[in-house]
């Protein structure tokens, strides 16, 4: 019984160092805040954070956002509003993912907020 005890806290140390020596971040690197005209050049599928206005919508969840550097299709999924209102005038924050097609390029949003004026 003694032995077995042993044993297992030996295996337990022996993986917790491994393990430890394998830990940190490996998601997705953020980029900080980027305009459109940067966003549009990036590769699918990188973070970005982004300053501006929403112009209008567009359909459902796409609107049409808007910094000093141009313009570019948004989604906003319902649940990822958390409440919020924005106006045209709003500046706003928004964080989320470049999603390139052949031939276009919008920002799928994973957070909005408000930015003080």
């Amino acid at each position: 019984m003694k032995k077995t005890l042993l044993i297992a806290a030996l295996l337990t140390v022996g993986c917790t160092g491994v393990l430890a020596q394998q830990g940190g971040y490996t998601g997705p690197k953020s980029t900080g805040v980027v305009n459109v005209a940067q966003a549009k050049q990036m590769r699918d599928d990188t973070k970005v954070t982004l300053h501006g206005t929403i112009v209008k919508q567009l359909g459902d969840e796409k609107y049409l956002f808007k910094d000093s550097t141009g313009e570019i299709t948004i989604e906003i999924d319902d649940d990822d509003w958390n409440g919020l209102a924005i106006g045209a005038n709003d500046q706003i924050e928004i964080y989320g993912e470049v999603d390139k097609d052949w031939n276009s390029v919008e920002i799928d949003v994973d957070s909005i907020r408000k930015v003080n004026q």
